[in-house]
């Protein structure tokens, strides 16, 4: 079958293949336990694919047409990257359209309905990822930089610390709730997949949590909010926004918990205040945290448990910067019979 690069036209609706994809995105959310956020990305790259396919039923889905899509996908990612360092970015883009119509195809498949198998689907080549690490002097001027006569200092500094204590995703940080036991040195937290695993505190964490919360006067149920107001000095107790804030009444907010962008820019802010070099994010602290395990001898599938991780591949873009055994090998047989 030939397809024309860049047929777009209008959307097929009512189709076979639409109501099929609506019924799999219900599965991915209810069966699957996804996020709304995953749902919308799959409905997103699904929707595109039928976009340009322009077919109603599963069958009609060839090696001819899957052919034509990754070259029209292709020409479209070329046209909005430029050099050879946004090729990488390129290639996991299109990577991102095709594992979603993989698992659309895995889902049809497992109801028996006729169509092209995932499995015909390979996914573009792409380099290794490399990871952003900052090194220990670096973490212990970040984990310094708030100043905690403030109330904001405090809450940042407890964040901080959080981060680099249980190796939380920034999505799983915002969502914790108030009443963490911080009598207990570990939490639950439910992280992707609404798959639950347990976080550990260090005595540095749960100091810098309760300082924060006996600080708190609010009545707001998230741990981490928003926070207006000068200062602790002089006796004075730093303010959360109240309920009757003008910025809650223009957002029209219940909650004062704070987003995952929020947390990001204020990272960020304190890796400049901390003078490194490298852009700190939440998801450098978390990469710090596994490799600092690593380093210290912890095993590749603990860590894979702490930091959540669905399969140990995942977890192994670590390995290359912690194995000292080989680091210790190589210093002790390199250039060993030269004079």
């Amino acid at each position: 079958m030939s397809h024309n690069i860049g047929n777009m036209g209008g959307k097929i609706r009512s189709s076979p293949l639409e109501i099929l994809k609506t019924e799999f995105l219900q599965y991915v959310e209810i069966e699957k336990g996804r996020s709304l956020s995953t749902v919308a990305n799959y409905d997103h790259y699904i929707s595109r694919f039928l976009d340009f396919a322009q077919i109603r039923n599963p069958k009609d889905l060839t090696d001819d047409l899957l052919r034509s899509y990754r070259l029209w996908l292709n020409r479209q990612e070329a046209k909005r990257t430029k050099g050879l360092s946004a090729t990488t970015i390129k290639k996991r883009t299109q990577n991102y359209y095709l594992i979603a119509l993989r698992a659309f195809l895995k889902y049809l498949a497992r109801r028996g309905i006729e169509s092209l198998p995932p499995d015909r689907i390979e996914l573009a080549m792409v380099p290794e990822r490399s990871i952003v690490l900052i090194d220990l002097d670096d973490l212990s001027r970040l984990l310094a930089a708030p100043d905690t006569s403030e109330l904001k200092g405090l809450r940042d500094k407890a964040i901080l610390e959080l981060f680099f204590s249980t190796g939380l995703r920034v999505s799983e940080l915002c969502s914790l709730p108030r009443d963490i036991n911080l009598r207990l040195d570990e939490f639950s937290v439910r992280g992707k997949g609404e798959k639950v695993r347990v976080v550990f505190l260090s005595e540095d964490a749960k100091k810098a949590v309760k300082d924060y919360l006996d600080k708190r006067d609010d009545m707001d149920d998230a741990l981490f909010v928003q926070i207006f107001g000068k200062s602790l000095k002089d006796g004075q107790t730093k303010k959360t926004a109240s309920a009757s804030s003008p910025k809650l009444a223009q957002g029209r907010r219940e909650s004062l918990r704070l987003t995952s962008r929020s947390v990001e820019r204020i990272i960020k802010q304190y890796g400049i205040k901390a003078g490194i070099s490298k852009k700190v994010t939440p998801h450098v602290i978390r990469h710090t945290f596994a490799t600092d395990l690593l380093r210290n001898g912890a095993d590749l599938r603990s860590v894979q448990m702490l930091l959540g991780h669905a399969n140990i591949s995942t977890t192994q873009i670590y390995t290359h910067v912690t194995d000292s055994e080989l680091r210790n090998i190589h210093k002790k047989f390199h250039r060993k019979g030269r004079k």
